[in-house]
């Protein structure tokens, strides 16, 4: 029986039904919640939790009700007085009831239980039917009531559920001891959620057959580049037009017409290609143009230094690169040092009106991505398509430990990930926009653009996020119903049209996310944001947040693809763990193990912990977990995520030994925030290095680390006692921080070395 269905025979709409309205006044008296039914119930329904509802009739009068009552009363004196009555009479009127009940709909071919609509007799629903008897009465009051009170009622409903619910759950595994979780909807990893479907080469085909008009990718093109100088120094502005868009099919017939140019182009079977550039169209036709010629593709961050570079092409014995007008410029200025490429493919057509780059190409051809294009479409290859076992990617890290190392990737294990991430937005389909992001902005420069405006639109502000944040923190006082789409309306609407006003989930990972953030995401831009766990290492497969999952501080549970092992160490196994490094044999045997059961695991070096529904936390790395003088340990990391939400930070990183009992920060300053702040001081300096050596600006950045440190509960030892304000920026160009941004903490400790004497010492 359908749920409309079973809705309309349990609450019949006539003059006798119970549900036209409730009377409110003697619920209590009209529910009776028992274990067992007062009444005979079919077999299907035995042992199941009933309410024993009167009729309508019986609600609308209490002198009517208790009349009923003392007739009920006579009743029950009448049947004690024949007791003494035959087995047999008992038996025919047993058969009598029972006909007379499915004469009046108590009892319906299906065994399923529903109300009689005689007066006088006792129909049977199961308890979860009341919440549309209660909602019934709802309904009828006023709009606020409806707004505010149905929410509240939900709520009460799924709480219990939502906090109890398993994320994850305990798995028997292999290899060395250790807790193990895997994701609850899932027995064992998800190897590919299409039938049929081994490779990424098969997956791109299957899609743009079924998709074949529909949108894949949005370019705005590049109308001018503009220099802009702040401060002595020198940014590109981009000047960029409208979105443009190629459907499944265009990009299809692209990426095939530009595998038959590559084999036209004289890229031999069994060499490798590298994409170095930024994300881009071209990015992506490259990247699944190898794949269907089973050539394995060597990535490479475009921010990447010379000498990492150089070390990353040379390792792979790369014979083609595809690259970026800009990126094209670096590989010339090391071309002496590169033993093995043959053929450069650019993506802009700039390069031809610079004589320099011809020049500079004596070992190699320089071709436009455009024209290898035109070559296959007139001359085309049919495709050479991979196993699942064939390497796809050999991605090279950030290299925050020193020389980048090249994970290799196979088909099966990118796929693997893919098919994980599926699940984690719900209902994610063809009218969603993936929007491909990096680096993050700091996102709390929203918050500082509210706070400039001051007056009332702050005032409105905080008042409208401190009762959102109520009730996302469990409050039956915050923001619900109606109030929730006011203050939407009022003002966060404002904040999400900046990203647009379509975001719906928002994805994070690479480094931690403070609660603080995530809360001010969550509200502000009226959309979950997931943290995520995972390493090139893994495909970037380990755990995820779900949709529903609203708490801060976790990196959710194990993703379909995983098995994550807490031993200490966060070790993750399943079919997304790579083979291992490129002609790295010893790095790869000291991460990477295979259990007795076949299962390859990757030890993390991150240290982390379960929580009850199997959702994981990080505490750090092993590494970036510090002894003090007098025995605490600090999280590095912890605390770097919990500072960093300072207005005035632009980067940090903790510094702590053995030999000393605090710790000491080196800052570097926002330089938009602090000069707002000098001027609304009214302090005057000569440049942004002046305003950070003066005494009131590090007293104020102090001042709002420790209200960041006590706003995430730090322990009085894990706070910078001393701090050392920078102006200039870490950049990869500065070899401080990678280019995924992390931090290179050795090269920043030896940089600054001098200083971090001096804040021990003074």
């Amino acid at each position: 029986m359908q749920l409309d269905q079973l809705i309309q025979n349990t609450f019949p709409r006539d003059t006798n039904s119970c549900i036209q309205p409730f009377n409110l006044d003697v619920l209590g008296e009209a529910f009776h919640l028992q274990e067992s039914a007062s009444v005979d119930l079919p077999p299907s329904e035995k042992g199941i939790p009933t309410v024993a509802v009167k009729p309508r009739s019986e609600f609308t009068a209490k002198d009517k009700h208790k009349k009923h009552k003392d007739k009920d009363r006579e009743k029950n004196k009448e049947l004690k007085k024949h007791k003494h009555r035959s087995k047999e009479e008992k038996e025919k009127k047993k058969d009598k009831n029972h006909q007379k009940r499915k004469r009046d709909g108590d009892e319906d071919t299906n065994g399923e239980a529903s109300l009689s609509l005689s007066e006088g007799v006792f129909g049977v629903i199961r308890p979860d039917f009341i919440a549309f008897g209660f909602l019934g009465s709802i309904l009828q009051m006023g709009p606020y009531y409806v707004g505010v009170i149905i929410p509240l009622v939900v709520t009460l409903l799924v709480r219990g559920t939502k906090k109890g619910k398993k994320r994850g759950l305990p798995v028997d595994v292999g290899g060395e001891p250790g807790y193990a979780i895997r994701n609850y909807r899932f027995s064992s990893p998800v190897q590919s959620a299409w039938e049929g479907v081994t490779t990424l080469a098969e997956l791109f085909e299957q899609s743009c057959k079924k998709h074949s008009n529909m949108r894949l990718l949005g370019t705005r093109k590049l109308i001018a580049r503009e220099m802009e100088t702040s401060d002595g120094r020198s940014f590109e502005k981009l000047h960029l037009g409208d979105y443009e868009w190629l459907s499944y099919g265009q990009v299809f017939e692209a990426v095939c017409n530009f595998a038959s140019g590559l084999v036209q182009l004289g890229h031999q079977k069994g060499e490798r290609a590298a994409i170095f550039a930024d994300t881009r169209e071209e990015w992506f036709i490259a990247l699944q143009a190898c794949f269907r010629r089973n050539v394995t593709v060597v990535t490479i961050y475009a921010s990447l230094g010379e000498e990492a570079l150089c070390h990353s092409f040379n390792e792979t014995e790369v014979t083609t690169v595809i690259c970026g007008y800009k990126e094209l410029k670096k590989i010339a200025n090391v071309s002496g040092q590169l033993d093995t490429v043959k053929r450069i493919i650019c993506m802009d057509d700039e390069f031809q009106s610079d004589a320099s780059l011809v020049s500079a190409s004596n070992s190699w051809t320089i071709t436009s991505f455009s024209d290898v294009e035109k070559l296959g479409r007139e001359n085309p290859v049919d495709p050479d398509l991979p196993l699942s076992a064939d390497i796809a990617v050999i991605m090279y890290t950030s290299g925050s430990t020193g020389m980048p190392k090249g994970v290799m990737m196979t088909h099966g294990n990118v796929l693997a990930t893919v098919s994980a991430v599926m699940t984690i937005v719900p209902g994610l389909g063809n009218q969603d926009v993936y929007l491909a992001y990096l680096p993050l902005a700091h996102i709390l420069e929203l918050a500082a653009e509210i706070d400039a405006t001051g007056g009332l639109s702050k005032k409105l502000f905080d008042l409208a996020y401190a009762r959102r944040l109520s009730a996302i923190n469990g409050s039956w006082f915050g923001a619900w119903g109606l109030e929730r789409l006011l203050w939407n309306l009022l003002v966060f609407r404002k904040v999400r049209a900046i990203l647009g006003g379509r975001i719906r989930f928002i994805l994070s990972g690479g480094a931690p996310l403070s609660g603080d953030t995530q809360r001010f995401i969550n509200i502000c831009l009226g959309a979950p944001i997931g943290q995520g766990y995972g390493l090139t290492e893994t495909c970037a497969g380990g755990t995820f947040s779900e949709y529903d999952d609203t708490s801060v501080g976790r990196v959710g549970a194990p993703l379909p693809c995983s098995i994550i092992k807490a031993r200490g160490e966060i070790v993750i196994g399943g079919p997304n763990v790579t083979l291992g490094y490129f002609k790295n044999d010893d790095k790869t045997k000291e991460v990477y193990k295979v259990d007795e059961r076949g299962t390859r695991w990757f030890y993390s070096g991150d240290i982390g912990q379960f929580h009850a529904d199997g959702c994981l936390e990080i505490i750090d790395r092993k590494k970036d977990i510090v002894k003090l003088q007098h025995g605490e340990y600090v999280s590095l990391g912890k605390v770097e995520a919990a500072l960093i939400v300072s207005p005035y930070v632009d980067n940090i990183m903790l510094h702590a030994d053995s030999f000393h009992s605090y710790c000491v920060a080196l800052v570097v300053g926002s330089q938009a925030s602090l000069e707002a702040w000098a001027s609304k001081q009214g302090i005057t300096y000569s440049d942004f290095a002046d305003l950070c050596g003066k005494e009131e600006t590090l007293k104020e950045v102090s001042t709002s680390l420790l209200k960041a440190a006590k706003a995430a509960k730090l322990e009085k030892f894990e706070i910078p006692a001393k701090i050392k304000l920078l102006s200039e920026p870490w950049t990869p160009e500065s070899g401080l921080v990678t280019a995924a941004l992390k931090l290179k903490r050795e090269v920043i400790r030896k940089t600054f070395s001098d200083d971090l004497a001096k804040l021990y010492s003074s």
